[in-house]
C-alpha cells in the first residue's frame, strides 16, 4: 500500500497520500479537503478522457469522500458532473447531478445548471421538460428563482412553443419573488395574443361571459357583436389578472423585509452570525403564520440549507412537523437526515429525541440501536447511557436498566468518572422507581471508596440522604447519616476547595433550617474550615495546596497520598444534564458568530 500510485508524477501522488492522511487526522476540517480535491483535479495536467486509471479513480474517489461529507456543496457537485462528462460523457455527468439534486434539492443554481446541461445534450423535449418540471417541484417557491424560471422560458423559446410558454408564466406570476414585475409584464403581453379558453379558468371565463352579456342586455341598439363581446371579456379578463399581480406583490412585500437580511443563502461549514440566524427564526415565524404548509415546508428546507449545523432548526423543524396532520414519515425523514448526515454526533440531542420518536412509534428496537449508534462513536457517554437504561426501563422494567448500568460500570472502555454518574442513576433507580430506601444507601455508601473525585456522586448522595422523610424522634437518626456523608466528602473525597465548599452549601442550609438548638456550633464550625484564611483550616483541606504537596500532617490524617493533577480535578467537575434541560433560548439581539453548539 505504502508505493500504492494514485496517479500523475511520484511528486503528484505523494502529495496526495500527505493530503489523504490529513483527511483522515480530521475528517471535519474543510480546508484539508478542498485541498484534497483541487490536487486531484490537477493530476496529470487537469483530467481527461485520456488520463490514467489511477488518476482518474483517485479524483472520482476524492469527490465522493468530500461530496458524502459535505453534501449541500451545490458548487462542486457541479464541478464534479463537468469532470466526469470530460471523463466518461453524458450518463456519468447525469448520474453525479442526480446525486448532487437529491442531497441539495433546494439548490437553484444546480437545478439550472443540470437543467441547462440536459438542454445542451438531450434531443428529447419531453425529457427535458420532465426534468424542468421536477426542478420547479424542487426550487420553483424561491423567492430567486428567476435562473431556472428563466432557462425552462429559454427553452420552450427556442421551440416556439408559445403554449407552454404562456402556461409557465400563468404559474409563475402567482409566485412572491424578486422579479415578479418581470414576469408579469410578459404574461400580460403574452395574454392578449392567446385564446380567452387559456386565460382563465372554464367557470371563471362562462362567469365574465354572463356579465358582459348581461350588461349588453339593456342597450337599445341591440345585442353586441361577437368580437366586442369578447373585447370586453378581455378586459374583464386583464383586470382579473392585474389583481393576481397586486396579490403577488402584496406577498412579496411582505417576505423582502426577511429575504434582504438573507446574507447567505447557500452552505458554508463556518458559522453564521447572531443576526442571520435570528432572521431565519422570524421568517420562519412568520411563513408558519400564513398558513400555507407547501411554502412553510419549502422555506424550512432552504433554512435547513444554509443553517445545516445549527440543530435548533432541525429540532424546530420536526416540532413544526409533528404538529401537522398525518406527517408521521416526513417527521422521521427530518430526524434522519440530521442524525446521518448534518448535526455532528458530539451533539447527540437530536439523535436522543428520533430514539424517543421511533419508540413512540412502537419500533423500541431501532431507538435502542439510535443509543448504540451513539455509543458506537462515543463510548460512555453519560446522557446516552442513562437514556438507554430509562428506554429498557420503560419496555422491559427495573432490572433490564440496571442491567445496562452495571454493564457501563462494569467496561474498561468507560471512564471513572462517567462510571460515577451511572452508581447514582443506578441507587436513584432503587431509590425512585423500587421504593427501597436501604438498597439505594448501600450503593452509594459501597461505591463511595471508588469515585472520590467526582463532584456530581458526592453532590447525589448528599440530595440522597438530605431528602429522605423523617421526623422529630427519627431526627437524630437523620441527622447522623447526613452529617457522616459530608465528613467523608470534607475529608475523603480528592475534589478541589472550591467543589467541597460549593457542596457544603447543602448541608449548611440543612443545618440552618431543620438542626436542633446546637447546629449553629457546627454551622459556624464548617464554615471556619471551610471558608477561613489557610491558617486555620484543618490539616485533610490542605492536600492540594499552592505548592501541589500534601503535608505529612495530612497523611497521617489518612488522606490518600499523591497529587490530583488539574485535568483529573476539572473531569471530576463535570456537571451532567439532558439535552432538553439546558437553555436553548437564543440571547436577544446577541452580536457576532453563533458557535454550532
Amino acid at each position: 500500500m505504502s508505493d500504492f500510485n494514485f496517479g500523475g508524477t511520484d511528486e503528484e501522488s505523494a502529495e496526495i497520500k500527505k493530503l489523504n492522511a490529513e483527511v483522515l487526522e480530521d475528517t471535519d476540517n474543510f480546508e484539508n479537503w478542498e485541498k484534497l480535491v483541487r490536487a486531484a483535479e490537477t493530476l496529470e495536467g487537469g483530467l481527461n478522457r485520456n488520463s490514467s486509471p489511477q488518476a482518474i479513480a483517485t479524483t472520482r474517489d476524492a469527490y465522493d469522500r468530500f461530496l458524502a461529507k459535505f453534501p449541500l456543496l451545490f458548487g462542486y457537485w457541479k464541478k464534479y458532473a463537468d469532470l466526469e462528462f470530460s471523463i466518461a460523457g453524458t450518463e456519468a455527468a447525469e448520474m453525479v447531478f442526480e446525486r448532487g439534486v437529491a442531497s441539495i434539492t433546494t439548490s437553484v443554481d444546480l437545478w439550472t445548471d443540470y437543467c441547462s446541461f440536459k438542454v445542451e445534450t438531450s434531443h428529447d423535449p419531453d425529457v427535458i421538460r420532465e426534468l424542468f418540471e421536477r426542478g420547479a417541484a424542487c426550487v420553483g417557491l424561491d423567492f430567486l428563482a428567476h435562473p431556472f424560471w428563466d432557462k425552462y422560458l429559454e427553452f420552450e423559446d427556442r421551440l416556439e412553443s408559445h403554449d407552454r410558454i404562456f402556461a409557465i408564466l400563468s404559474r409563475v406570476v402567482k409566485i412572491p419573488m424578486h422579479q415578479y414585475a418581470r414576469y408579469f409584464e410578459r404574461f400580460r403581453q403574452l395574454a392578449h395574443t392567446r385564446p380567452l379558453t387559456e386565460l382563465v379558468p372554464e367557470d371563471t371565463l362562462a362567469q365574465f361571459r354572463m356579465d358582459v352579456e348581461a350588461e349588453s342586455a339593456g342597450y337599445q341598439q341591440g345585442a353586441k357583436a361577437e368580437l366586442e363581446i369578447e373585447r370586453e371579456v378581455r378586459t374583464k379578463i386583464d383586470n382579473f389578472h392585474l389583481e393576481i399581480f397586486t396579490r403577488t406583490q402584496t406577498e412579496t412585500t411582505k417576505r423582502w423585509t426577511y429575504e434582504s437580511e438573507i446574507k447567505r443563502p447557500y452552505f458554508h461549514v463556518t458559522e453564521l452570525d447572531h443576526q442571520q440566524l435570528a432572521n431565519w427564526r422570524k421568517y420562519l415565524d412568520f411563513e408558519e403564520a400564513e398558513g400555507d404548509y407547501t411554502r412553510a415546508v419549502f422555506l424550512y428546507e432552504r433554512c435547513l440549507v444554509t443553517c445545516a449545523f445549527y440543530d435548533e432548526f432541525w429540532f424546530r423543524y420536526a416540532r413544526w412537523m409533528s404538529a401537522q396532520e398525518e406527517k408521521q414519515e416526513e417527521v422521521r425523514n427530518i430526524y434522519q437526515r440530521a442524525s446521518t448526515l448534518y448535526v455532528p454526533i458530539s451533539r447527540p440531542g437530536i439523535r436522543l429525541q428520533y430514539a424517543y420518536f421511533e419508540e413512540m412509534s412502537e419500533r423500541a428496537d431501532v431507538a435502542r440501536d439510535i443509543h448504540q449508534a451513539i455509543l458506537d462513536r462515543m463510548p460512555g457517554h453519560v446522557e446516552t447511557i442513562v437514556s438507554w437504561a430509562n428506554l429498557e426501563r420503560r419496555q422491559n422494567g427495573l432490572e433490564a436498566a440496571i442491567e445496562v448500568y452495571k454493564a457501563q460500570i462494569d467496561n474498561p472502555a468507560v471512564d471513572l468518572f462517567a462510571k460515577a454518574a451511572f452508581v447514582v442513576e443506578w441507587a436513584i433507580l432503587l431509590w425512585k422507581i423500587q421504593g427501597s430506601v436501604s438498597e439505594a444507601r448501600q450503593v452509594f455508601q459501597k461505591n463511595q471508596q471508588w469515585y472520590l473525585q467526582s463532584r456530581h456522586f458526592w453532590m447525589k448522595y448528599l440530595e440522597f440522604e438530605i431528602a429522605q422523610p423523617t421526623s422529630t424522634d427519627k431526627e437524630a437518626e437523620h441527622y447522623t447519616r447526613i452529617k457522616q456523608v459530608h465528613d467523608d466528602m470534607i475529608k475523603k473525597s480528592r475534589m478541589s476547595l472550591s467543589t467541597k465548599k460549593d457542596l457544603s452549601s447543602y448541608f449548611l442550609t440543612y443545618l440552618q433550617q431543620r438542626g436542633t438548638k446546637e447546629a449553629m456550633k457546627e454551622f459556624l464550625q464548617v464554615d471556619r474550615e471551610l471558608n477561613g484564611p489557610l491558617s486555620v483550616q484543618p490539616a485533610y483541606l490542605k492536600i492540594n495546596t499552592p505548592t501541589g504537596r500534601a503535608s505529612s500532617k495530612a497523611l497521617e490524617n489518612g488522606h490518600p497520598p499523591g497529587e490530583v493533577d488539574e485535568a483529573t480535578l476539572r473531569k471530576g467537575e463535570v456537571k451532567y444534564s439532558n439535552y432538553y434541560e439546558e437553555s436553548r433560548d437564543p440571547i436577544p439581539n446577541a452580536q457576532g458568530l453563533a458557535p454550532f453548539h
